[in-house]
């Protein structure tokens, strides 16, 4: 008998996980919200009260919005801009101050308690 050989291994395409995102995979939804949100809201001061023609609106709003608006979308470390200031919060907030004692380094005594086995002598007043 003639066996056919078959395989059971597929190729999986390069989009398999965009699936929730914009522009064929290019940009996350989560990201591509909070970037309008935040050019929105740095964008409309600039446009409105900034007492300046129109040719130095368009300069300035391209210097400082089109650098917002890529790190907006590209977020930071993988996370959203929103996902990574939630997590310098939290960290702030449940940080611990570790003290260590030095190695070979002589602390002091405090004044108020001696060790129990140790009593200073009194000292006479002349």
């Amino acid at each position: 008998m003639d066996e056919k050989e078959f395989s059971n291994i597929y190729a999986i395409p390069a989009n398999y996980t965009d699936s929730g995102k914009l522009l064929g995979g290019m940009l996350e939804s989560r990201n591509t919200i909070e970037t309008c949100f935040l050019l929105l809201l740095a964008g409309y001061p600039q446009l409105v009260l900034l007492p300046a023609t129109a040719a130095v609106k368009v300069v300035v709003m391209t210097v400082t919005l089109l650098p917002l608006a890529v790190v907006g979308l590209m977020g930071i470390g993988g996370d959203s801009l929103m996902q990574y200031a939630a997590h310098v919060a939290m960290f702030f907030t449940r940080r611990r101050k570790l003290h260590y004692r030095r190695v070979g380094y002589r602390y002091e005594r405090s004044k108020t308690k001696a060790p129990a086995g140790r009593r200073r002598p009194k000292q006479r007043n002349p």
